[in-house]
């Protein structure tokens, strides 16, 4: 008999603003446990030196987590030029250095050349594989194996703060991109080197830092309730409330799991469709009148009552289920 998961069924996004020095799974675990959740997931993780933001999936927004591991990301970065370190970032070792001046209408220049489509080339110090081992793990042994480009897109590129020695740069990116090499590439663009100081990551999707929460206010929020729940005066009945009321304000903090389909059309159905969609059946939808989707794409589906169902493949009119939330 398979072993039932500890939690609640908790559904929706928590909006992370993840610290510096905490890797993607641990900010994943410990918000899991504040808010007591048997499922969990998060859409991509974001590198422990990094910070911002960080989508974190529960119950049935795990469902539709792949859907955000596919969006465009948006990121600010610092990058000292001059230097370049092993890892591409202010965490390795310094293996270059460079005297070239780089004047700010350069550094513009430079940067423009890399918008749009480009390939790539991943850095050692990553989690893709070969021959199934890391390039990281390899990395760390000192070796160097060689990579093949691969095809990214920089949607935007903005520089500002330009000191002479460093910048920092706001970009829109698909999925794939390492910021790090980015930063490398316009260094060496310049006749110099380079590295990242800092990287903080703004956007997933249509997703935005703006809504996120920090880790410090969900464990102040934890902690207060903890606090008087476990007051020595309380009754049992009273700490209970008092963790009962810390759980629900944690779960405040959550974001509707169809935050993470808002890019998608929305369809919406009858009570007799709905229940005929949620059965996997297909549905044939009243002839187009000008108005919504009529061309052939991915939806997201809803009940009478503005209700979650889940995505469904809409061709000729035809809604096909795809993947579905459990009622």
């Amino acid at each position: 008999m398979a072993r039932r998961p500890k939690g609640d069924a908790v559904d929706g996004v928590m909006l992370l603003d993840k610290p510096v020095g905490m890797s993607s799974n641990h900010a994943l675990q410990r918000v899991r446990r504040m808010v007591n959740a048997a499922k969990a997931g998060h859409t991509g993780t974001l590198d422990p030196a990094a910070s911002g933001l960080l989508p974190l999936c529960f119950g049935n927004a795990t469902k539709f987590s792949a859907d955000l591991l596919h969006a465009v990301k948006g990121y600010t970065a610092r990058v000292k030029l001059g230097e370049a370190t092993d890892t591409g970032d202010a965490e390795g070792d310094v293996i270059e250095t460079s005297a070239a001046p780089v004047t700010e209408e350069a550094l513009l220049e430079a940067a423009r050349s890399f918008l749009g489509d480009i390939l790539q080339v991943p850095p050692m110090y990553s989690a893709l594989k070969r021959n199934g081992e890391c390039l990281y793990d390899i990395a760390r042994r000192g070796e160097v194996v060689e990579r093949q480009p691969r095809p990214v897109t920089i949607h935007e590129l903005t520089i500002r703060d330009f000191d002479g020695t460093s910048f920092t740069m706001d970009c829109l990116v698909s999925k794939g991109t390492y910021i790090r090499v980015l930063a490398e590439d316009i260094g060496r663009k310049l006749g110099s080197c380079a590295h990242l100081t800092a990287l903080r990551r703004t956007r997933v999707g249509e997703l935005t830092l703006d809504a996120a929460v920090t880790m410090e206010a969900l464990e102040t929020i934890a902690r207060s309730c903890e606090a008087a729940g476990e007051a020595e005066d309380q009754t049992e009945a009273q700490k209970e409330a008092c963790r009962a009321a810390s759980l629900a304000a944690l779960r405040a903090k959550l974001t509707p799991s169809d935050a993470l389909l808002s890019t998608l059309e929305r369809i919406d159905l009858a009570t007799a469709d709905a229940a005929r969609f949620m059965n996997g059946q297909r549905i044939r939808l009243a002839p187009p009148s000008g108005e919504g989707p009529t061309t052939e794409n991915r939806v997201r589906v809803y009940d009478a009552d503005g209700g979650l169902l889940g995505t469904a493949q809409l061709t000729d009119g035809l809604l096909a289920p795809e993947r579905l939330i459990a009622h």
